[in-house]
């Protein structure tokens, strides 16, 4: 996580990413760097929802991010644990092309009923599906006046987007991850 934590200990403060190995109880090694702070983080509205949980616009540290929470109790609680630690093991990653993982953590405040909270850099307002069908209501500007509309993509900005798309699951591929929206 990018975030550095601090945490109070007898011989003073300890500062995590900076060579010492703190291990939470329910993150394993390879992702015992990762935590929230939880009063660093402002749940703002809900960007959307789904069956495994749903997905925030918040504030961490004073950024703009996306706060994925993962429903403790779903239709199918056991994917929807092995989804939430399939993508904390993406949490490594680093792609142009794949959200970043900022914090994440197993526990939450008392007030969630989550089994986790993933925090990820914020990719914007709009979706991929928004751009390509034009759902949503966007203004644009055409020639002399103000139009509430959809305009189409044009060919190159499809490839643009295509070509992104390819190269971000070439590289989940080659690291044998399986992205499955």
């Amino acid at each position: 996580c990018s975030s550095p934590l601090v945490f109070s200990t007898k011989g003073g403060m300890l500062l995590l990413g900076e060579g010492t190995s703190i291990r939470s109880r329910r993150l394993p090694p390879h992702l015992a760097w990762c935590s929230i702070d939880w009063e660093q983080l402002c749940l703002h509205h809900p960007l959307g929802s789904g069956g495994f949980g749903s997905v925030y616009k918040a504030t961490y540290y004073g950024t703009t991010v996306a706060v994925k929470q993962v429903k403790k109790y779903s239709k199918n609680r056991l994917a929807s644990r092995q989804s939430f630690w399939a993508e904390l093991n993406v949490a490594r990653l680093s792609h142009n092309n794949v959200v970043r993982v900022i914090a994440a953590s197993a526990c939450s405040p008392a007030s969630q009923d989550s089994l986790g909270t993933i925090i990820m850099e914020f990719v914007g307002n709009s979706t991929l599906h928004h751009v390509i069908y034009g759902t949503g209501s966007m203004i644009t500007k055409r020639k002399d006046s103000f139009v509430c509309g959809y305009e189409p993509l044009s060919v190159m900005q499809s490839l643009s987007y295509s070509c992104d798309i390819v190269a971000g699951l070439v590289f989940l591929h080659s690291q044998f991850i399986v992205h499955l929206d």
